[in-house]
């Protein structure tokens, strides 16, 4: 921890990154062996690519203060613009064949996978200014509670490179590691990418199609129903205020929330299961019911504004797109 505490002030000039000394850093020693042991990896191999990378205070930073901890009324601007909607129909126009090609086989509509590579990347403009080395690194190594996620995903970012024949030394991601214009964490990306393209590899970085196909069969591994409801407009009287928050979790079924005091006039009663998500507006609270689709969408991101965002994103476009019914 001292020699953590002492790079972290190192970090405060303006000196350029220090690089990460491997041998004081038992989480990477322990990375280095498993890689080697379980994976086949050559140590020399592996000691000489993270020998290069570079520890980031500013890594830290974004990630302990997310968007998703805004409240609603200052979260939704960032992604609901005009130039974000209109973007999203220009991408839609340009790859309409793709998109429907991706709806038809996974049942994923069109405007919501055009909506999360809008909100990720802008449709691929923005993919990610960190070295995704130096991203899982630094989180790896910074004692945060998620550090042991992270250096489970540079172990995967480390078989994926191996796997698609990436060049990791000169890869760029997110300040979290994740790549390309779906931002897919490096096990999301061994786990749920696709080869849409059939040209022989996955690229998530440089194909659009494979992006448009592996967000499809991502949402629609991960539960999503084709045709069926993202969410609904909500009131909640005070008592059934309670019942609500930004847990997208389905631990309602309709009925029992209409029962509890909550109005919504586009959920009929019964067995379907939803959450009642409150999200903080400028004028009080507002509700919505979010249902296995909305889950589906926070299992990508797991925050309900994150969710909200794509949702609206989606209807947005979906209102300027010709094609949209």
């Amino acid at each position: 921890m001292r020699r953590l505490a002492a790079l972290l002030l190192a970090l405060g000039s303006a000196a350029p990154a220090p690089a990460v000394p491997l041998a004081e850093h038992p989480p990477l020693q322990a990375l280095i062996d498993t890689l080697v042991s379980q994976d086949g990896f050559a140590r020399a191999d592996v000691e000489r690519l993270l020998a290069g990378t570079q520890f980031h205070q500013s890594i830290i930073d974004a990630i302990t203060r997310p968007a998703e901890k805004m409240p609603w009324h200052r979260y939704r601007p960032i992604f609901l613009t005009q130039q974000r909607i209109d973007g999203g129909v220009a991408f839609w126009n340009e790859h309409a064949a793709l998109l429907a090609r991706a709806e038809r086989e996974h049942g994923v509509p069109a405007s919501i996978i055009t909506a999360i590579i809008g909100v990720e990347t802008r449709y691929g403009a923005v993919t990610g200014r960190y070295r995704a080395l130096d991203a899982l690194t630094t989180l790896t190594i910074a004692g945060l509670p998620r550090s042991a996620f992270f250096g489970r995903e540079l172990r995967e970012l480390l078989l994926l490179g191996r796997e698609e024949r990436l060049d990791l030394a000169g890869l760029n991601g997110s300040y979290a590691g994740a790549l390309g214009l779906p931002q897919f964490i490096p096990s999301s990306y061994r786990a749920y990418a696709v080869d849409f393209d059939q040209d022989g590899r996955r690229d998530l970085l440089g194909s659009p199609a494979d992006a448009i196909g592996s967000v499809a069969n991502y949402l629609r591994r991960h539960g999503w129903e084709a045709g069926q409801p993202i969410t609904a407009a909500a009131t909640a009287t005070p008592a059934a205020a309670s019942l609500g928050g930004t847990d997208p979790a389905l631990k309602h079924t309709v009925s029992q929330l209409l029962a509890g005091g909550v109005s919504a006039p586009g959920a009929a009663p019964g067995t379907r299961k939803a959450a009642l998500i409150r999200l903080e507006a400028e004028q009080g609270d507002e509700y919505h019911l979010g249902f296995q689709n909305f889950y589906a969408i926070t299992r990508y991101n797991h925050s309900a504004l994150y969710a909200m965002a794509v949702t609206q994103l989606a209807a947005a476009i979906g209102a300027q797109h010709p094609a949209s019914p």
